[in-house]
């Protein structure tokens, strides 16, 4: 009996040995934190007019990476195939403003969020005061847009299902259909709107800000690393309480200095 436990204890400790160490593991052997991102949605990602990805996001990742003494890597990946792309490897997270959806959760683990967004409206000016909330759309007669792949998109069809829905491949160009009267309503996160109000509104539209949906965004693994989860939630509660989390934010939502990079 002590030989046939000893047996199993010794191939557990095997099976153990040969089981993955993780994306965190991985990153500190290689050197390099490899990050998939859609750098497209202001402030989290975007790139400026040097060709740099930015935005609040970036900065996190950055501070992420320096704490694993490794360098940051970002992949720019389109965002209706950035699940498929952490699946097949072709980068160790996903790093990209998502919203941990359930339907989302059964594909890929989430890191605990490290903000709380929730989706707002940018309508055409002509419609104010006729339009109040997203419940007003939700009729035949008007045109709606988003971002492919979003949960702007999923709320569109969920909640603003009679309203005619087109959703192009990037936030800009959903935008600018509203403010060329080509579509009544842009549904979008929160940050994204109060910048695009001003940086592309070019005073044709009215930003709704009362959120209708509550979306929390936090950093995408494969299935099954809790070691990697356990390493960034832990790292997220640091950095939340050390001040950096504080610091980095202020940069990209109370400042507005990195407008000029855009330019």
């Amino acid at each position: 009996m002590k030989k046939f436990l000893a047996s199993l204890l010794f191939s557990a400790c095997a099976l153990t040995g040969l089981a993955h160490a993780g994306v965190v593991d991985d990153a500190v052997k290689r050197g390099t934190l490899r990050v998939g991102m859609d750098p497209t949605y202001m402030p989290f990602e975007m790139t400026n007019k040097r060709g740099e990805i930015i935005g609040f996001e970036v900065d996190l990742l950055k501070a992420m990476a320096k704490s694993m003494g490794v360098k940051l890597e970002l992949v720019s990946t389109s965002y209706d195939g950035i699940i498929p792309a952490l699946l097949t490897d072709k980068f160790d997270m996903i790093g990209s403003g998502m919203t941990l959806t359930q339907e989302r959760n059964l594909r890929i683990n989430f890191s605990e969020p490290f903000i709380v967004v929730g989706q707002t409206l940018l309508i055409r000016k002509e419609l104010q005061g006729k339009i109040k909330s997203y419940k007003d759309l939700n009729d035949a007669q008007y045109r709606i847009t988003s971002k492919i792949g979003t949960t702007g998109e999923m709320v569109a069809k969920k909640l603003i299902a009679k309203a005619q829905y087109h959703g192009f491949d990037n936030e800009q160009e959903a935008v600018m259909d509203v403010v060329n009267g080509k579509a009544d309503a842009f549904i979008y996160d929160a940050p994204y709107n109060v910048v695009a109000v001003n940086k592309a509104g070019a005073g044709k539209l009215v930003f709704l800000e009362e959120p209708f949906t509550y979306e929390p965004l936090a950093f995408g693994l494969k299935k099954g690393d809790y070691d990697s989860l356990n390493w960034i939630n832990n790292y997220l509660h640091q950095i939340k309480q050390d001040g950096t989390y504080d610091r980095i934010h202020a940069k990209w939502f109370k400042k507005t200095d990195w407008l000029k990079e855009m330019e």
